[in-house]
């Protein structure tokens, strides 16, 4: 897979040690003949999703439908308004609700869509992310999904490669956006879970949401998802925080040729500078452990010529 094969199929990574990685990845495993050959079936990649595939600053885009939701339903249920959570994104509390970690966030969630049936969350869902806009750069929220992973993911696809996203985020919530933004179906996509039960409305059956966090899809959680869901061990794995460190490690551990690719957010000109400190995708240890794992680091400021589809203007 080189410059004389055809177009590039990455033109918004820079020519450096990260795409040269990266292609030659790609071109061994997919190669007939090639000592690093891998089947069809056994080429998996996974991807976490806020901050790996698309923007999760100044927040998680599901925070921020949380909170407009909460906001309208506090309009109608004034009782909600007691609820310390509630409160909080009623104020616009960030760190308070930061406060309650990635739990309170789903709680937060969970109070806002219980009771819902399934079609009318994915339509409410669907209808939010057309309609609002990035409070800083004035776009909708799709976006800015990163162009130089879309261009990875489909080069995945033409190499007969499965990718899946595996979240922290809400897996409802996710499954609504990924196929049409990324051209990853719903049932690849694993995230975190809010308990459901079974029902009937006007005699038809429907799935509900309750408000119960089922299970919290982060950190040593993404590996057991991943084996839980897929049932194969990936051979590539692509994050941007220390949440996301497990599922390299148990990507890059197997045996064979495997990938592990960390994003550092260190472009404070074209998007926004942040490892950690920073309240969303905090990396810490990740910056560590990439050398002694063997994984890429990626720099967007120095490995990115692109990094949206369209370049998003500051208001």
């Amino acid at each position: 897979m080189t410059a004389d094969a055809g177009p590039d199929p990455l033109p918004s990574w820079r020519e450096g040690s990260v795409k040269r990685r990266l292609l030659a990845f790609v071109a061994a495993v997919s190669t007939p003949g090639d000592p690093a050959w891998v089947a069809p079936e056994e080429r998996i990649a996974v991807f976490d999703n806020d901050g790996t595939l698309w923007s999760e600053q100044p927040m998680y885009v599901q925070l921020a439908f949380a909170l407009q939701r909460a906001r309208s339903l506090v309009a109608e249920r004034a009782e909600l308004a007691r609820h310390p959570l509630v409160a909080a994104a009623l104020a616009d509390d960030i760190d308070a609700l930061m406060g309650h970690g990635l739990r309170g966030l789903l709680e937060l969630a969970a109070l806002t869509h219980a009771g819902m049936a399934d079609a009318a969350f994915t339509d409410l869902a669907r209808a939010w992310l057309r309609e609002a806009r990035h409070p800083g750069l004035g776009v909708p929220y799709t976006g800015l999904v990163y162009q130089p992973m879309l261009e990875l993911l489909a080069l995945l696809r033409a190499r007969e490669f499965r990718s899946w996203i595996v979240t922290g985020g809400g897996v409802e919530f996710v499954r609504v956006f990924a196929e049409e933004s990324y051209g990853i179906p719903p049932e690849r996509v694993i995230g975190s879970t809010l308990q459901l039960r079974y029902g009937e409305e006007s005699g038809q059956p429907t799935v509900w949401r309750e408000p119960v966090v089922d299970s919290i899809n982060d950190g040593d959680a993404k590996p057991v998802g991943i084996a839980r869901a897929i049932g194969r061990r990936p051979i590539a794995a692509f994050g941007n925080s220390d949440g996301d460190l497990a599922m390299l490690r148990w990507t890059t551990a197997g045996p064979g040729q495997r990938l592990g690719l960390l994003l550092h957010h260190d472009d404070g000109e074209r998007e926004v500078a942040y490892d950690r400190t920073s309240r969303f995708g905090r990396l810490d240890q990740g910056l560590k452990l990439a050398q002694r794992h063997d994984w890429s680091l990626v720099s967007l400021r120095r490995d990115w010529d692109r990094i949206f589809p369209s370049p998003p203007t500051q208001d």
